[in-house]
């Protein structure tokens, strides 16, 4: 059987102090639910923030790299896939994830949450603006959900596994 992955997507350099307390706390939670950490594996903004928090939560963490080494990935990653895709690893990222929590939004993010989408797949904003949350809603009005707090975050998730079991069954 094989384990739940959510995938956590946010930006990177720019990441805000917020975004960065956000995406830790949001990788803990998703170590303590005993879900596997998705990140584009890099040290560097939310992608490490989450997978330090999952490290805290003992939790196993995914960290798919967009080069062709493992230079500047974060230590916290336990599985790192090296693509050298750039940022074409950004569908992988989507398509290996059973749910996508975008925290922080810059350009690489909103393209994840777009392929997700295309790709049928369910994404809860993290903490985003409304404007934002508007324009991913109006693009798929099914799969995009709105959490102001990592709890609410972790509680949709919860939702949306349990409602992707119901649909396997």
């Amino acid at each position: 059987m094989s384990k739940t992955i959510i995938g956590v997507m946010g930006i990177g350099n720019l990441a805000t102090s917020k975004d960065l307390e956000l995406a830790y706390q949001l990788g803990k939670f998703i170590a303590e639910n005993g879900w596997v950490l998705l990140t584009g594996g890099r040290k560097a903004g939310v992608m490490d923030a989450a997978s330090q928090g999952a490290k805290a939560g003992d939790g196993l963490v995914i960290g798919i790299l967009p080069s062709n080494n493992t230079v500047g990935m974060s230590e916290a990653v336990d599985i790192p896939i090296v693509t050298d895709l750039g940022n074409g690893r950004n569908n992988i990222n989507v398509l290996s994830s059973d749910v996508v929590i975008a925290c922080g939004m810059g350009l690489g993010t909103a393209s994840e949450v777009a392929l997700a989408l295309k790709n049928n797949k369910s994404v809860i904003l993290l903490n985003q603006n409304e404007l934002t949350y508007q324009f991913f809603q109006s693009l798929s009005p099914n799969k995009v959900f709105n959490a102001e707090t990592v709890q609410q975050a972790i509680a949709l998730t919860q939702e949306i596994l349990l409602n992707l079991k119901d649909d396997i069954c």
